[in-house]
């Protein structure tokens, strides 16, 4: 439910490093955090988002896998990529949910708990997807990991490959290591003490510094490697619009924070333009007008809008909970594995029944995913990363 009312005068901090309430400076007591409302259909637009990437995949990037003889998919799907060429712009609304709900998940937790929750909800499907695909690779399908080498295993384990220099065993996790950075200034937040007034200024600071660094290195003539990785400003007003969405859902609706959701929609949907319109044309042929892409950016942020600051936010559909635990495998399963089915598939099958057998294929190994791996195994590894965090965090304080 949407808070309809500003908090009281103060703001509430973080009480201590272990500590998961708030607590208002000059008060001696604590309240617990609110239980925190389930947004149905929030996880079904990151289904959703996920689906749109894999259409994009499948049916528009020019992998040629369909057919008898290799046919190009925009080719084998004429009328299909028409629409899901522009599919990729999943990835934008990814990052837009993700700035609303690492804050949701995240405000009022102690680092301790907040690189457990992370570690824990990331790394065992992720894990378990890296070596399934390194096996595709280099045993099952080797043509297509003839460029890169098995030793890129390792350094893809750590989810930090792409601050290493290392390719990525399957491309589409070039995404995660953007949530990676973004995590690391949430970390920040942490530490500092997560404030409402310090989340909102963040929120609009953040994308106009990192683009006017990038943009005054850029009429320079100077390097801008530093500024990606720190800034990142092609997507950092994704993320911050959905943490001025935060703002507006859990403390209510003031002028700077629509101001700061208007600005970062704008930011946002010019860059999502500036990157996805001539990556359409490379990957798919596809040349729409800039506009186009823009237009679609901002109605994204409209869909996560709508879902948290209306009457919606309170709707409970059946299956959109499991709509949502299923997001995150079928992103990681579905490009290489996909292509592989496709491959396997086309010479003998219509390509409408590739289609299906090829998604039912994916929804069913990221279920078995989620099932087996992500629900025994990450609560566990939460829990002890959380306590190993903290033990080192008390350690550390007495020594200094």
């Amino acid at each position: 439910m949407v808070a309809t009312t500003e908090l009281p005068r103060v703001e509430p901090r973080i009480r201590g490093a272990g500590s998961d309430v708030l607590e208002a400076p000059g008060t001696t007591t604590a309240a617990p955090l609110p239980a925190r409302p389930r947004l149905a259909l929030l996880d079904g637009l990151r289904l959703l988002a996920a689906l749109a990437v894999v259409l994009f995949h499948w049916t528009a990037w020019h992998h040629g896998y369909w057919g008898r003889h290799g046919e190009p998919a925009a080719e084998a799907w004429p009328w299909l990529s028409q629409f899901s060429s522009v599919g990729a712009l999943g990835v934008q609304l990814f990052f837009i949910i993700s700035g609303f709900v690492i804050l949701l998940s995240s405000y009022g937790k102690s680092p301790a708990r907040f690189i457990g929750s992370r570690v824990g909800r990331l790394y065992p499907a992720y894990w378990v997807a890296v070596l399934a695909t390194a096996t595709l690779t280099f045993v099952i399908w080797p043509e297509m990991g003839s460029q890169r080498s098995p030793s890129d295993i390792w350094a893809n384990l750590t989810m930090f490959q792409g601050g290493m220099g290392v390719g990525h065993i399957d491309g589409v996790y070039w995404t995660l290591w953007v949530e990676m950075k973004f995590y690391l200034w949430i970390l920040a937040f942490t530490l500092i003490g997560m404030t409402v007034r310090r989340v909102q200024a963040f929120a609009l600071v953040w994308p106009l510094l990192g683009n006017a660094i990038y943009f005054g290195l850029r009429a320079s003539g100077q390097s801008v490697s530093w500024v990606e990785h720190v800034f990142f400003p092609q997507y950092s007003a994704l993320f911050a619009g959905g943490m001025a969405l935060f703002l507006l859902f859990k403390f209510g609706h003031t002028p700077l924070r629509w101001v700061a959701l208007v600005v970062n929609v704008a930011i946002g949907s010019l860059w999502s333009a500036r990157v996805q319109q001539p990556e359409t044309v490379k990957l798919t042929g596809y040349d729409y007008p800039f506009w186009v892409f823009v237009a679609i950016a901002a109605v994204l942020f409209a869909l996560v809008a709508v879902v948290v600051l209306t009457p919606l936010a309170r709707l409970q559909v059946p299956g959109m909970t499991l709509a949502g635990q299923l997001t995150y495998p079928v992103y990681l399963l579905h490009q290489l594995w996909g292509w592989w089915l496709i491959m396997l598939l086309s010479p003998h099958l219509p390509r409408e029944a590739v289609l299906v057998v090829a998604l039912a294929a994916v929804l069913g190994a990221a279920w078995l995913l989620h099932r087996w791996v992500e629900r025994p195994l990450g609560p566990r590894l939460q829990r002890a990363v959380t306590a190993g965090v903290g033990r080192w965090s008390v350690l550390g304080s007495r020594r200094l």
